[in-house]
């Protein structure tokens, strides 16, 4: 497959989860990845894991919180590769899982908005600034928590229900350039956010260690969401604009 064959492509959150697994796809697929995380290690192996593979990819610490890594990520892309033609936001964070609304703290719900809604604009925006006349692709994962189903935790599905948001209204204050915006919404996916999430559910609802277990065992692969993320950088998608769930 060499759909993405010459592409650059930078992935937030790309250290794990969905992140790392698109990481490799797209790699294996012909792009030059830039792995964005502020998980260093992780990153940084993903990408000694890649380049030992004959594929082509970097690590570049980023907090999505802070604007200056944001703009320092694409920079990193533009100077190393020459150019970044796809965004893929998969940076997020859950916390205040089951916690109800009148106990949740404000610290707590804002860190959820700062890393899943400021880190996705930050990236979007210095994104749209780095590319070039040729235009590109960006891609936000967001979720169906807060837009088709409801959420564990109010700031998570509040975070989740703004990245669609901005995803739905960013296509029209994107002047000058053919930028293709999408959404994608995973569902129960593989990944230690999800993980973690059970283990709170588990906890909270009084579940046995195998009840859990059994629990994170039906959780489905990342590679599929992978795949759909994948496809939508690609060519193949370009008539592709709007939203796409994903089991």
């Amino acid at each position: 497959m060499t759909a993405l064959s010459g592409r650059v492509v930078v992935i937030t959150g790309g250290a794990s989860g969905i992140g790392a697994a698109t990481a490799r796809l797209c790699a294996a697929r012909g792009a030059h990845v830039v792995i964005g995380d502020v998980n260093d290690a992780a990153g940084a192996a993903l990408a000694r894991e890649l380049a030992k593979l004959g594929l082509s990819a970097v690590f570049a610490h980023v907090d999505v919180t802070h604007e200056a890594d944001c703009e320092r990520l694409m920079h990193t892309a533009v100077s190393g590769y020459g150019a970044l033609d796809v965004l893929i936001t998969c940076a997020g964070i859950l916390q205040g899982a089951y916690v109800d609304i009148a106990e949740l703290e404000a610290d707590v719900f804002q860190r959820v908005q700062d890393v899943n809604v400021r880190g996705t604009f930050l990236c979007m925006k210095h994104a749209v600034a780095a590319m070039d006349d040729r235009g590109g692709v960006i891609l936000l994962v967001g979720s169906g928590a807060g837009v088709t189903s409801r959420s564990s935790s109010v700031a998570y599905g509040t975070s989740k229900a703004a990245v669609h948001g901005l995803g739905f209204i960013a296509p029209a204050h994107v002047t000058g350039r053919p930028i293709r915006i999408n959404t994608v919404c995973p569902s129960i996916i593989d990944t230690p956010l999800k993980r973690a999430n059970v283990e709170d559910q588990g906890r909270v609802q009084g579940w046995s260690r195998a009840e859990i277990d059994a629990a994170q065992q039906q959780l489905r692969d990342p590679g599929g969401v992978a795949r759909v993320l994948a496809f939508l950088a690609s060519d193949e998608a370009d008539f592709v604009e709007g939203t796409v769930f994903t089991g």
